[in-house]
């Protein structure tokens, strides 16, 4: 998803005309447990100045939405959502070995380049900061079916062409 994240953030400026920070983080595991220490320690010493999480401050000073982009299930940069100073959208790989590379797996599950691309998009549309109709465009010109089923659910199965099945052993997902 990186690469991913990437090439998204120079299409982004290039085609779009929209400036992006890309971050990148070891991990939200260690993020949320150093938030969790410090929402701890701030309730057990209610009479010092109160600490505010790293996650917090490392975003703090930029403007805009926060998309995370992740070859892991939603769910794991999700777990760091409540410390986020701003809207937060997580792409992920809710699910693996449903693809036969992983040009094909992060295309299944919505992490691409074009994925990518539209989710910050969108989120920027959401805020009112650009015209829905951008979003739509970059739909267009991604190839995007917006009619495909929901990859994040069980009972999906895909399209012809999507790729099932594994010919390298290596379907790019992890687990933590």
């Amino acid at each position: 998803a990186q690469g991913a994240a990437r090439a998204a953030t120079a299409e982004l400026s290039e085609r779009w005309d929209v400036a992006v920070d890309l971050w990148s983080a070891t991990s939200y595991k260690r993020l949320r447990e150093e938030a969790l220490a410090v929402e701890r320690r701030n309730r057990l010493h209610p009479m010092d100045p109160a600490e505010v999480p790293l996650v917090t401050r490392l975003l703090s000073d930029s403007e805009g939405p926060v998309v995370a982009v992740s070859d892991y299930q939603k769910l794991v940069p999700g777990q760091v959502a409540r410390w986020i100073p701003r809207p937060y959208h997580t792409l992920g790989t809710d699910g693996f070995g449903r693809s036969d590379t992983r040009e094909a797996l992060r295309r299944f599950f919505e992490v691409d380049t074009g994925h990518v691309v539209v989710a910050v998009l969108h989120a920027l549309a959401r805020e009112g900061t650009i015209d829905p109709a951008v979003v739509a465009e970059a739909i267009a010109h991604h190839g995007l079916d917006t009619e495909i089923a929901d990859p994040g659910r069980a009972d999906t199965v895909p399209e012809p062409g999507q790729g099932v099945g594994h010919s390298d052993g290596d379907d790019g997902a992890r687990s933590t």
